[in-house]
């Protein structure tokens, strides 16, 4: 190899190296210079034998992305072709198949399906391995390799082999979809506003407050609490995370984030206005809830404003930066953790619930011929309440279907057991 192809690689990648940083170069010593040396050669002897001819902008995004994906599972390279499909989801829209996923021991792991979405609709659950696509083994692929795989043409089939602990391996074939994201759903559950949020986008906060005055003046003073349900929610924009818990605190810290750089603490504060006025509040939360989920249930329960029930959350507490480079390429680099108000660090840990409720379905058991006073022949009536009987002459007390969603319901009950403490309090 001539010394000018040396020269021209070595100078290529310490281009991209100070890109990323000013200074940079300063702080590369003789041992630097040699292992660059040795990427060189490397790659010069690749593109010079390699048995099929490889372009050297292949080459060189490669070696970035295995660099950075050898950091951690977050860190990665995005192509200008990715780095616009990131935009677009961050937008609230894009093309896919609805699934967050991460890269865990070579196969790509679900973190959870978006709702309403092919993913959601196949059945996908957290957890989940996806380890082949189309036929072609994941292993060996970086994430943004499968990611890529998993992505194409609207309206067009893309089978995949999932692993699921307890069951034997299984395909299932998903029609790609444009994927749009409604990030925030909510109704009236009887007197309990309910409110949804799927990820952390830009419509998000948005969202929120619409959900909220909706469920208010549907309600009016009937209006006991609400439940905010983050299970299955991968996570997103972290300042759309700062403003959804502000939303519900009058003060205090919701987050810190910490670089290498001890000077660098950034802290997040809450302003002066609680959405709902301090009424009760539950969070409920699985292991498919990630990153800003886990920064708005940390920073309430911290602060005692919210109760989380449900089972301990994914675990990641890492802050991920997006770093423009040439050619409308970017990388996505891990640059700090965060921390909840009370100093805790969830990453690798999670949220650990302050009521552990496990998904559950509950069957209603038939009650054979009620026992009670008003049942006896004879029985006085009571003179300070009606017969309890609606026009039809049926009982009128309210009966509970069969529960699909345990962990709701549990919640529900929670909110109105909470509403009816507040309320003894005040008489």
């Amino acid at each position: 190899m001539t010394r000018l192809n040396i020269v021209s690689v070595l100078t290529l990648v310490i281009g991209v190296l100070t890109t990323a940083g000013a200074g940079a170069q300063d702080k590369f010593n003789d041992d630097t210079y040699r292992q660059l040396e040795l990427f060189g050669n490397v790659f010069e002897r690749v593109r010079k034998d390699y048995v099929e001819e490889v372009s050297d902008q292949d080459l060189i995004e490669a070696a970035i992305n295995g660099m950075l994906t050898s950091l951690d599972p977050h860190s990665s390279f995005l192509s200008a072709k990715n780095f616009e499909d990131m935009q677009e989801q961050t937008k609230g829209e894009f093309g896919g198949l609805g699934i967050e996923v991460t890269m865990e021991n070579g196969f790509v792991k679900v973190v959870s399906p978006i709702d309403d979405t092919p993913a959601f609709e196949a059945g996908l659950q957290p957890n989940d391995y996806i380890t082949s696509i189309d036929g072609e083994t994941v292993l060996g692929l970086t994430l943004g390799e499968a990611v890529d795989m998993m992505r194409g043409p609207i309206d067009t089939d893309i089978t995949i082999t999932v692993r699921r602990e307890g069951v034997e391996p299984f395909e299932v074939t998903l029609t790609r979809a444009v994927i749009q994201i409604r990030s925030v759903r909510y109704r009236a559950e009887g007197d309990v506003g309910y409110i949804r949020i799927t990820s952390f986008n830009e419509q998000t906060q948005r969202g929120l407050e619409d959900g909220i005055e909706s469920i208010k003046q549907e309600l009016g003073g009937t209006l006991k609490g609400f439940v905010l349900d983050l299970r299955n929610n991968p996570g997103g924009l972290l300042d759309q995370a700062v403003s959804v818990t502000d939303t519900f605190l009058d003060r205090g810290e919701i987050v810190s984030t910490r670089t290498r750089d001890s000077e660098e603490t950034k802290r997040e504060t809450a302003k002066k206005g609680d959405l709902i006025e301090g009424m009760p509040l539950v969070i409920l939360i699985n292991d498919g809830s990630a990153s800003a989920s886990e920064i708005v249930a940390g920073a309430l329960q911290d602060h005692g404003r919210a109760i989380i029930l449900g089972t301990k959350s994914f675990g990641k507490g890492s802050v991920q930066t997006i770093m423009p480079m040439q050619a409308n390429s970017a990388i996505r680099l891990t640059t700090a953790r965060y921390y909840t108000p009370s100093g805790r660090s969830i990453q690798g840990t999670g949220i650990e619930p302050d009521i552990i409720v496990r998904p559950a379905t509950v069957e209603r058991l038939a009650q054979r011929g009620r026992r009670s006073e008003a049942s006896l022949r004879g029985a006085l009536q009571n003179d300070t309440v009606d017969d309890g009987l609606d026009e039809d002459g049926e009982a009128t007390e309210r009966t509970t279907q069969d529960i699909d969603d345990y962990q709701l319901a549990r919640a529900l009950d929670l909110i109105q057991g909470l509403a009816l403490y507040r309320r003894s309090l005040t008489n």
